[in-house]
């Protein structure tokens, strides 16, 4: 266990609808730059760290060489074996690893190519929290707003505790093998890996996380993404 590998899985596969534009929303420009390439420099920044870094497309995905045209370099990999779902593009994606000479017992960390803002302390805080665990984490972000459920027409019926509540991020660090198993035992309907890790009866651990690693989603998000982006390029200069 202690000579595990650390591989990286990034699904962009899918079509972004909740996001508008006419192409997918991985592949829209945020200050300058389509959002993968982002959030695929974020773990070339710890190139080191890793055995493997993938790219999971969808099989007919014309856009990605545009997107990424340096890509895949040493040690990367293309995978175009994307699926209807997340799930089973990170189902396919693990497959592809496996083949591709990564073993069970490794460590792959899945990461939503639009979190293109995540940082490399950040990634490096969710390996030091987990590499030594019996299950493995993910990055999470404690809920700071009151939390309603929903009637049928749209008004509050509950009002839920947020104490013990936490926003679900990625990356998501699992064994390889435990996580195909998982993905392949639950289906297509889990949003996340650590949800199929949960429905094996394990439990993730919950390593802090950031509220600017946030899932760009809505038009709305590109504009704050975009002056997330341009601040830290200004902290640095």
């Amino acid at each position: 266990m202690s000579s595990s590998r650390f591989f990286v899985l990034i699904p962009c596969a899918g079509s972004g609808h909740r996001a508008g534009g006419a192409q997918p929303k991985q592949y829209q420009r945020i200050a300058g730059v389509p959002m993968v390439a982002h959030t695929v420099e974020a773990f070339r920044a710890l190139a080191g760290r890793f055995a493997g870094l993938a790219v999971v497309v969808s099989p007919d995905d014309r856009e990605v060489q545009a997107a990424l045209p340096r890509f895949p370099g040493d040690g990367e990999y293309l995978l175009q074996v994307g699926g209807l779902t997340r799930a089973a593009t990170v189902r396919n994606g693990l497959a592809a690893l496996r083949q591709k000479g990564a073993g069970a017992h490794d460590w792959v960390l899945v990461h939503d190519a639009a979190r293109c803002l995540v940082t490399s302390s950040q990634i490096e805080a969710l390996i030091a929290a987990c590499e030594h665990d019996a299950v493995g984490g993910l990055l999470a972000h404690r809920l700071a707003d009151t939390l309603k459920v929903s009637s049928t027409d749209s008004r509050v019926s509950q009002t839920l505790s947020r104490a013990d509540k936490w926003l679900a991020q990625t990356p998501q660090m699992f064994r390889i093998g435990m996580l195909l198993d998982a993905l392949e035992r639950v289906g297509d309907a889990v949003t996340d890996e650590a949800s199929a890790i949960e429905a094996i009866g394990l439990s993730p651990l919950l390593v802090p996380g950031s509220a600017q690693n946030f899932k760009v989603t809505f038009p709305e998000d590109f504009a704050l993404a975009e002056a997330v982006l341009l601040s830290r390029k200004k902290a640095i200069a």
